[in-house]
C-alpha cells in the first residue's frame, strides 16, 4: 500500500489535493502534516478525512518510520503571507525546512513535489518563464519577503541542478499564480480577491478596486492570471501519475484578466449589475505593486498536459453558485 504525504494538507490547495488523491487512489494512504489550531481549518478536511494527521514537528520521525511505503512527499506547507515582514520566519518555513525535506527525499530516493510562487518573478520585468537556468534566475527580483523566500529555495535548486548534484527520484516545483476557490476561507486577508469581495457582491454593494498609478492600466484594469483551484488540482494530480516528468512549472492559465473582469463575473453570477468604487492604492503598496502577471505555460504543454482550463467567468460562476452562495461551502 502506497502512502502520499501532503504537508500543509489542511490548507487551501493542500486539502483539495487530499480529496483528489483519496478519490483517485482509494486503496492507498493519504497522510497530512499540518496544524489545525482553533479555527475552522479542520472543515477543509471534513469531507475527505486523511488516513493520518501529524504535527509538522513530528514529520522527520514519521518519515523515518514510514519510508518503506512512502510514494511521494508533496510539500505545500509554507508561510504564505505576502505582507509578512519577519524575514527570519519566511526563511525558516520557506527555505530551511523545504531543504531538509528535499535532502531526505534525495537520500531515500523518493519523489518530491513542492509549492513555489509567481512572487519569485517580482514586477515581471524579465517575464514569467519557468526557466531554471542560473542566468535567468539571477535576473529575478522579488518584491517582498515571501516572494524572496520562495525565490531563495528555487535558486538553491537551480544551483544544485547546475552542479549536476543528485536530485529526488522525481521533483516538481509549482509556481502558483492567482489561485481561487473553495477551502480558502481560513486565509483572511490573504484569501483571493473574489473571496474577499463576495459579501459585497451578494449584498449588491459596490466593490472597491484600486485606482491605477500606471498610465498603461485603467482603474481596476490591473491584470492577473486567475486560475480556479479545480484546474490547479488537475495539474498536480497529473504530475502525481506521471513520475517520469521533473521540473519547475508555472501553474496558471496563461491568460491575464483584470480585477474588474473578476468582479464583473462575480456580479453576473449573482444576477446583479456590476458596481464599482475606485480607491487610492495605499502608499506602502504602490512601490511593490504588480500591474501584470501571466504564466508562461509553454513548458507545461510541452510535457504533455493538454487539458483546457475554465474561463474566468466559468470558474467564478462555479465557485459562487456551488460554494460561496450556499450553505455547503466545503467539498
Amino acid at each position: 500500500m502506497r502512502t502520499y504525504l501532503v504537508t500543509g494538507g489542511a490548507g487551501f490547495i493542500g486539502s483539495q489535493l487530499v480529496a483528489a488523491l483519496t478519490q483517485r487512489f482509494p486503496n492507498d494512504r493519504v497522510v497530512v502534516a499540518d496544524l489545525l489550531r482553533d479555527g475552522d481549518k479542520w472543515k477543509n478536511l471534513a469531507g475527505f478525512p486523511p488516513d493520518e494527521i501529524i504535527a509538522p514537528n513530528e514529520l522527520l520521525f514519521w518519515l523515518e518510520a514510514n519510508k518503506s511505503n512512502l510514494e511521494m512527499i508533496i510539500h505545500l506547507g509554507a508561510m504564505t503571507n505576502t505582507k509578512e515582514k519577519n524575514a527570519d520566519m519566511a526563511v525558516e518555513q520557506n527555505v530551511t525546512f523545504p531543504k531538509v525535506l528535499r535532502n531526505w527525499a534525495i537520500e531515500n530516493r523518493k519523489r518530491f513535489m513542492f509549492g513555489s510562487s509567481a512572487g519569485v518573478y517580482g514586477a515581471g520585468e524579465h517575464g514569467f518563464r519557468d526557466d531554471m537556468s542560473l542566468d535567468y534566475i539571477k535576473k529575478l527580483h522579488p518584491l517582498n519577503a515571501y516572494g524572496w523566500s520562495k525565490y531563495a529555495f528555487d535558486y538553491h535548486i537551480a544551483r544544485s541542478l547546475a552542479r549536476g548534484e543528485p536530485q529526488p527520484q522525481q521533483w516538481i516545483g509549482l509556481r502558483f499564480f492567482n489561485i481561487y476557490g473553495p477551502h480558502e476561507y481560513h486565509k483572511g486577508d490573504q484569501a483571493s480577491v473574489l473571496c474577499q469581495i463576495f459579501p459585497h457582491v451578494r449584498a449588491n454593494r459596490p466593490v472597491n478596486l484600486f485606482k491605477s498609478e500606471h498610465p498603461d492600466y485603467s482603474n481596476g484594469g490591473q491584470l492577473r492570471d486567475f486560475m480556479y483551484v479545480m484546474d490547479c488540482i488537475h495539474i498536480l494530480l497529473w504530475f502525481v501519475i506521471h513520475p517520469e516528468i521533473s521540473g519547475m512549472f508555472n501553474i496558471g492559465t496563461g491568460k491575464a484578466r483584470s480585477f474588474q473582469d473578476l468582479a464583473t463575473a462575480a456580479f453576473n453570477a449573482m444576477g446583479h449589475k456590476p458596481l464599482f468604487h475606485y480607491i487610492d492604492m495605499p502608499p506602502e503598496v504602490r512601490t511593490k505593486y504588480q500591474y501584470f502577471t501571466q504564466a508562461d505555460i509553454s513548458k507545461l504543454r510541452e510535457v504533455g498536459y493538454d487539458a483546457p482550463f475554465m474561463t474566468l467567468e466559468e470558474g467564478v460562476k462555479d465557485y459562487i453558485q456551488r460554494f460561496l452562495n450556499t450553505d455547503h461551502m466545503y467539498l
